[in-house]
């Protein structure tokens, strides 16, 4: 590997390339491209490739573990839903609750200067019977 690293060039931006080498690769981290010999830099290239998605590969989930995650995922958004269900419910039970009550308010006050309580009463009692 370090004859590899003999021929490489680092360049950064506005840096002069010498005839016959070509781009490698870019680190934007750096801001500078490697560059290696015309036909060296095609195999380099796809070499840090397979080894970039074996990387990948070895650090993703399991597929078990990726169904655990989606089924959480999952699970939570139920959750998330019934709860917001549940306050809308709630909000609305509560606002229907307080114009009935309002209304009925409305109704006793209202009624109350006109009517006297007596006249509520459905009807009036019977006389009780004598034996």
């Amino acid at each position: 590997m370090n004859v590899f690293r003999s021929m490489r060039r680092e360049i950064g931006h506005g840096g002069i390339v010498p005839p016959g080498w070509e781009l490698a690769w870019y680190e934007p981290a750096h801001r500078l491209g490697v560059y290696y010999p015309a036909p060296l830099h095609w195999v380099l290239r796809i070499l840090r490739e397979i080894r970039y998605r074996l990387q990948i590969a070895m650090d993703a989930p399991g597929i078990e573990r990726a169904q655990v995650f989606q089924m959480q995922r999952t699970h939570r958004e139920r959750m998330r839903l019934a709860e917001e269900y549940s306050h809308g419910y709630m909000q609305g039970w509560r606002e229907c609750f307080q114009a009935c009550l309002e209304v009925v308010e409305g109704e006793i006050a209202g009624a109350h200067d006109e009517i006297e309580v007596g006249e509520w009463l459905p009807i009036a009692p019977k006389p009780p019977r004598s034996n």
